[in-house]
């Protein structure tokens, strides 16, 4: 019998077992020349040929220890170590010798690697269904030095991805996620195609909460949506989150998507399958206004990021299309040919609730008249689709500065889909101003407290917000809502109609109180004019100091020449 092989010892003592960080920068600095676009592609692939690599190691290993208690050994056992039923009975990838990351690595000083890799995507592609025409297999072509890639494929080889101990804590899932975010920062405005930044994402489903149903997303980008769902189900199951109520968690939603980006759309299919996770995003990539492929869906539960303000988004072509209900979106922007895109696929009403989406968008969707926006949006508000509208901070995106807000539609305001059954909110809307929350985790980049921590803490900003919309529908254990002065407010669709249909919470929720700090107005005044005093005459003095010393050096200030 073969000895037995061990997949790599993680690279360090962390809770993951490796430290992204540490793992980002070797693999970008092994990047040189290489355009962000392109190599993510290359390490993300990788990622993908190790993971699947290591899983059927552990199941191979696995299943020697189980022959061996049988008394199997020998070519008898070989036979059965190298059976592809016997993997695939377990949902395990079969990965043929040629595509073994072993393989991989001891070739990757050869002049050839690149190569390699690609007959080794397509051994993968060949021998797994699921997978066809779903990997990179363009190494060859990308023309990267075999240096470079033999040393991206040295550190790839430093962690554990695929065992037993790695799945659990979902190392690959998470390396995965922080490197899309890495190259979506590094790809600039681009980098938004196919990243949502992971607060925004866990706010979207903490606030409609996919227990069960069909999720769906047309624009789905890597997928981040869907693994979040599922993270958000399997957080909530039954035992503990152990292997049993994890795996029910997957079989409890049934996924939905669309991707038009022949890419991305790959990288959403890996994204996926390295959880284990099946979703339905079509046998190719493609546009969901031209070539809807769900067009018969009636979705539970709708998420999306789509791309803002889109002008060529084929609208003349559109004209008559049985999804815009409340108006025939402008042709020069696409904003609320989403919207209705997304409520033409929700779930009616079926006596127990009916679809909810929670959906991003920019701020000018709010109360933009521009060509028939406007009475779009009042028809909708009409309608009483909207739940929820959410203001949010500056600085989430990487790709972007621009303020977006967060749309809750529903077909259902009855409370029906709670359980036990919530407050009936027919002609209500919730209006959140969140424009104050979230830290600046970088310059540039603003985070949501909350994001990676399950349970989600109550006073963390994606708690605060989750938890204001649940009181509001009147969710156990959500408690008793309030409309809080600059931060929330129920409105009626009386108090819409008399702003206009405009839809800014900022018009609702109005200034927060500000809290007396005790001291009377005459010594506020004094203590506020002597700082005033001070602060001159400091302003003062450092004049008179630069004169001088600009003097000194010979380059007076005219009017002291």
């Amino acid at each position: 019998m073969a000895k037995k092989e061990s997949p790599a010892k993680p690279a360090d003592t962390k809770e993951l077992g490796v430290d992204p960080e540490q793992l980002w920068q070797a693999a970008d600095k092994l990047r040189g020349t290489i355009d962000a676009a392109e190599y993510k592609h290359v390490v993300l692939g990788l990622i993908f040929l190790k993971y699947i690599s290591d899983a059927f190691l552990a199941r191979r290993n696995a299943l020697e220890d189980e022959l061996a208690s049988d008394g199997i050994v020998g070519e008898a056992a070989n036979r059965l170590l190298e059976d592809r039923d016997e993997y695939m009975a377990e949902n395990v990838f079969w990965v043929p010798p040629e595509a073994r990351w072993t393989y991989i690595q001891n070739q990757g000083k050869h002049a050839n690697v690149a190569a390699i890799i690609d007959d080794a995507m397509h051994a993968i592609e060949r021998d797994n269904p699921k997978l066809k025409g779903k990997l990179p297999r363009d190494y060859a072509r990308r023309g990267i030095s075999q240096e470079r890639l033999g040393g991206l494929i040295d550190q790839i080889a430093s962690i554990a991805i695929g065992t037993d101990q790695a799945q659990a804590k979902d190392v690959l899932g998470r390396v995965y996620e922080y490197f899309l975010g890495k190259f979506a920062a590094a790809e600039g405005k681009l980098g938004g195609e196919f990243f949502t930044p992971s607060s925004v994402v866990r706010l979207l489903v903490e606030m409609i909460e996919p227990y069960a149903g069909r999720v769906y997303d047309p624009c789905c980008g890597s997928g981040g949506m869907f693994v979040q769902s599922v993270r958000f189900v399997q957080s909530h199951a039954s035992g503990n989150g152990n292997g049993k109520a994890r795996s029910k968690a997957k079989r409890d939603i049934s996924i939905f998507g669309q991707e038009s980006n022949p890419t991305t759309w790959r990288l959403a299919h890996m994204n996926l399958a390295i959880r284990g996770i099946e979703a339905n995003l079509g046998q190719q990539p493609a546009d969901s206004f031209v070539r809807d492929l769900h067009p018969d869906l009636k979705a539970d539960y709708i998420l999306a990021n789509p791309p803002f303000n889109v002008s060529d988004w084929s609208g003349q072509l559109l004209r008559d299309d049985v999804r815009w209900k409340y108006g025939v979106p402008p042709i020069g922007n696409a904003n609320y040919a989403w919207i209705q895109h997304f409520i033409h696929h929700l779930a009616p009403p079926n006596g127990r609730g009916g679809g909810i989406a929670g959906f991003v968008m920019a701020n000018g969707s709010l109360s933009s008249n521009t060509g028939s926006e406007g009475e779009i949006r009042q028809k909708i508000v009409e309608a009483d689709l909207i739940d929820c509208i959410v203001a949010m901070p500056t600085q989430l995106f990487l790709t972007t500065g621009i303020p977006v807000c967060l749309w809750f539609v529903t077909r259902d305001k009855s409370g029906k889909k709670l359980k036990p059954p919530g407050c009936d909110r027919h002609g209500e809307t919730l209006f959140i101003d969140a424009r104050n929350l979230g830290t600046m985790q970088t310059r540039t980049l603003r985070v949501l407290s909350g994001r990676d921590t399950y349970p989600l803490p109550a006073d963390s900003d994606i708690g605060q917000i989750a938890g204001t919309y649940h009181a509001w529908r009147g969710e156990p254990d959500a408690g008793e809502y309030q409309d809080i002065a600059g931060f929330c407010k129920s409105a009626t669709l009386e108090e819409i109609q008399k702003h206009g249909f405009v839809l800014t919470p900022g018009r609702y929720v109005g200034a927060a109180d500000i809290e007396d700090d005790g001291e009377p107005f005459e010594e506020k005044m004094q203590r506020l004019s002597a700082e005033l005093a001070d602060c001159f005459a400091e302003a003062q003095s450092l004049q008179s100091t630069i004169r001088q010393n600009l003097a000194s050096l010979g380059f007076p200030l005219e009017e002291d020449a």
